[in-house]
């Protein structure tokens, strides 16, 4: 009487389930890009927006004496690259290429000035005025206007983005647009182009009420 031997099924090694785990993550995500590019798949599974914030809260109120005499628009191209020791960068690393557009004001601080400062002889047809220094003001990036142009990232970095909750965050390169934004200000002359519309500003204003002529200077 002969008995049938069941073969074991054998098991699969440790290497090969690695190999195996790591084509199914390379399946889904290339899945993901061909469903993003597919026509007609957008639109089936499409997403809507709704705006559910709640109403906008005063915090504080605060008078401003100063003039904004200038303005300058800036555009700066940011290339940010992140790299990872002992790993290439195609399984860890980064690299953004983003378009920062943002302005910079240039004022003068009215009310430093005081009484001191205005000096109007007796027939009130001549007037000096002493004003501080013209000043620059905080960038504002332009978000209308600032783009990424293009996003590498490694393997790694691309799973990670799937558990984060801001995958998108563009932060490191807005905080890099919008300190060069403020260093080309300062070697741009705004100050001096405040300066001098500030200075045509009093002039107009004094002269309407009056006075003949109007010296401005400006300095401590």
């Amino acid at each position: 009487m002969t008995t049938s031997v069941r073969r074991l099924p054998r098991r699969m090694p440790g290497w090969a389930k690695v190999v195996t785990a790591f084509a199914l993550v390379l399946v889904v995500l290339f899945a993901g890009i061909r469903l993003a590019v597919l026509p007609g798949i957008k639109d089936l599974f499409g997403t809507e927006s709704h705006d559910r914030s709640g109403p906008a809260l005063l915090k504080s109120i605060q008078d401003m004496s100063r003039y904004d005499a200038a303005s300058g628009t800036f555009q700066v191209v940011v290339d940010l690259e992140k790299n990872a020791k002992y790993l290439p960068d195609a399984i860890r690393g980064s690299r953004t290429l983003y378009v920062g557009a943002g302005t910079v004001d240039a004022y003068v601080d009215l009310g430093q000035v005081g009484t001191e400062d205005v000096t109007v002889d007796g027939d009130r047809t001549s007037a000096t005025l002493r004003l501080p220094h013209a000043r620059l003001g905080r960038p504002a990036l332009d978000p209308d206007h600032s783009y990424a142009v293009s996003k590498q990232r490694g393997l790694l970095d691309r799973l990670g983005d799937l558990f984060s909750d801001n995958p998108n965050s563009e932060q490191a390169v807005q905080r890099l647009a919008v300190r060069h934004i403020g260093e080309a200000a300062k070697g741009s002359g705004l100050t001096t182009r405040a300066e001098t519309n500030t200075t045509g500003m009093l002039q107009g204003l004094l002269r309407s009420l009056g006075f003949k002529e109007v010296h401005v200077s400006y300095g401590s």
